[in-house]
């Protein structure tokens, strides 16, 4: 969910206006492609709010096994945990593309909160809209295929089913981070793509990968 995306906010409530008014305690940092914006087990001392570009959230096990957690767009908040007492990041950040990103010390954080009771309800409705999402997650990991994981994901990462026009062309993603996000394997997603591109739910062009709406046929078929 884009924080952004409720345009129809009470006094037309602008958060990256009211982000850019806390004054000390936030700072706007560009990250370059492939950046790390905090790594695993750094101090959770801060939210972030993705002002510009896509970042990748992943988390790595004891054993040392990565799987990509999700997928920020704009107006994504991340690292809220900090907010919740998390002395230390549980994953970790990284720019997929150059990334424009709004760092906010927790205290300022908490005092913005407390002092716009707008802003206030839509960080509420921003962290219950990404629970729901994850609920989402969960159950389409349970019950459905693979191949419906991959087309969904696919769906999700060009916004479509949000408000505005959808990013048909998705950056360059590998599929070995599309399958981690579903839960299979690279030659399975591999299998899946080239499906999808001779059916023409997907394809290829120089910026990247270009989805469809037909694809949603693979999502709602039975």
């Amino acid at each position: 969910m884009s924080a952004v995306v409720a345009a129809n906010e009470p006094y037309d409530f602008d958060p990256k206006k009211f982000l850019a008014k806390i004054g000390e305690g936030r700072r706007v940092v560009q990250f370059s492609k492939k950046q790390a914006i905090f790594a695993q087990g750094d101090p959770a001392d801060a939210v972030f709010y993705l002002q510009h570009g896509k970042v990748q959230l992943s988390v790595v096990s004891k054993v040392g096994k990565e799987a990509t957690i999700g997928i920020l767009n704009e107006g994504d908040f991340f690292g809220e945990g900090s907010l919740a007492g998390q002395a230390l990041r549980m994953g970790s950040a990284t720019a997929m593309t150059d990334c424009t990103v709004m760092r906010i010390e927790r205290r300022a954080m908490m005092a913005a909160l407390h002092r716009e009771h707008t802003f206030s309800d839509l960080f509420v409705a921003y962290l219950l809209a990404r629970n729901i999402r994850y609920e989402e997650d969960l159950v389409d990991q349970l019950f459905n295929s693979s191949e419906k994981r991959l087309a969904r994901i696919l769906l999700l990462l060009a916004h479509f089913g949000k408000e505005g026009v959808p990013d048909t062309v998705i950056p360059k993603i590998s599929q070995e981070t599309l399958a981690e996000m579903i839960g299979t394997t690279r030659s399975r997603v591999s299998f899946f793509m080239n499906r999808f591109r001779k059916l023409g739910f997907v394809n290829y062009d120089t910026n990247g990968l270009q989805v469809h709406s037909s694809l949603l046929n693979v999502v709602l078929h039975d």
